[in-house]
């Protein structure tokens, strides 16, 4: 079975996941963004996107559908190998939602001050 991995500094955690979602808070506008991935073979695939408002390059694209005041969109995106994300200790960190819970990285990885650049992927592969 795949998983989930997340590598940070010199730390790599396995998490049995398929998929999962990517949570984080607009440092500016303070509006939470969320995206849904699944393992794909050996790539992260992006099935859906939400965004609860918009402002600061955050406009949501054409074809948006709003639905309670979430704007839900399905980006046209490849399969992607790799996230590489940057956390700061200025703004909330990201958080990795699956089965009905949602964990920081902080929680999963470590603090943003040790570990500032994430790599997420499917684990032995990539």
């Amino acid at each position: 079975m795949t998983a989930l991995c997340l590598a940070a500094a010199a730390i790599t955690v396995a998490l049995p996941l398929q998929a999962f979602t990517l949570a984080w808070t607009h440092s500016i506008e303070k509006i939470r963004w969320e995206e849904d991935y699944r393992l794909a073979g050996d790539k992260l695939e992006l099935v859906e996107a939400r965004i609860r408002g918009s402002g600061a390059g955050m406009e949501p694209p054409e074809g948006a559908v709003l639905k309670d005041g979430v704007w839900h969109y399905t980006p046209a995106l490849p399969a992607l190998p790799r996230l590489k994300l940057t956390r700061s200790t200025y703004v909330a960190d990201y958080a990795l939602c699956a089965n009905g819970r949602c964990r920081s990285f902080s929680d999963v990885i470590g603090e943003a001050e040790n570990a500032p650049e994430v790599e997420v992927f499917v684990c032995g592969k990539g």
